[in-house]
């Protein structure tokens, strides 16, 4: 199965399923958008054995392009892994500090963001598609870590994972408003007279979110694979019945 490690060291492993055409449903890791729910779990199953976890280790949400975030207990362990039904509600961030914990987040075209913390093996996951952006999903989750939980933003290191690319991420007025009320995500912005369309770079909006709580900009990387583009993404504007990515990240315990 195709899997993309950012990041496997004696402390962490973090990365991000990606399409393949040799798997059940092109290795679709979400429930919650499939045609047999078999066909994913047997792609969990894959997944846990490549990452030398059970199935029962992932906890996962059922996500709402909501704001909300859920601090994950060694209780969650096993939560949507194996049903949507038990699934965090509502929920479409997760951090933990326990080991052996492995969190997930869904997307095709949205913005996924894995975090980690060396210094208090904070580890985290969000999902933050336009609506989420635009919500400062990212911005108020890491604003909460560091005023709250004590994580200095000079500590804490960030992948975003394959998304949208600007190209293909087009929108009306309405969402470009959103967007420019923001204040700060102008420059991540065009118009295409052609198609009387704006343009939007979610993930570099979500990076400034990062750096605006001030983690260092050389802390943010960006996976450049447009999910739209690329043979390995899963694109919902492509494709309606789209599968999902599933991006993970486990704390390494003994």
């Amino acid at each position: 199965m195709k899997t993309r490690i950012y990041l496997n060291n004696p402390q962490f492993i973090m990365g991000t399923t990606l399409k393949d055409q040799e798997e059940p449903e092109q290795n679709n890791m979400a429930l919650h958008v499939c045609e047999k729910v078999d066909n994913v779990l047997n792609n969990r199953l894959k997944l846990a054995s490549f990452l030398n976890c059970d199935v029962e280790d992932f906890v996962c949400a059922n996500q709402t392009h909501s704001a909300n975030v859920h601090h994950v207990t060694v209780e969650d362990k096993g939560r949507g892994a194996r049903s949507v039904d038990d699934a965090i509600s509502n929920t479409d961030a997760l951090y933990t500090y326990e080991p052996n914990t492995l969190l997930c987040t869904f997307t095709a075209d949205c913005v996924p963001v894995i975090f980690y913390n060396e210094t208090t093996g904070l580890i985290g996951v969000i999902h933050s598609g336009w609506q989420g952006t635009i919500k400062e999903i990212t911005l108020k989750v890491f604003d909460h870590l560091i005023n709250n939980e004590q994580n200095d933003p000079n500590d804490i290191k960030v992948i975003l994972g394959p998304a949208i690319s600007q190209d293909r991420f087009e929108v009306d007025e309405d969402v470009y408003k959103k967007f420019k009320d923001l204040g700060y995500a102008d420059e991540f912005i065009y118009f295409k007279d052609e198609t009387n369309k704006y343009h939007i770079d979610n993930q570099q909006t979500v990076k400034k979110q990062c750096e605006l709580v001030g983690i260092p900009s050389k802390n943010v990387k960006v996976d450049l694979t447009c999910t739209f583009h690329h043979p390995d993404g899963f694109s919902y504007r492509e494709n309606k019945k789209s599968g999902r990515h599933l991006s993970f990240i486990m704390k390494k315990g003994n």
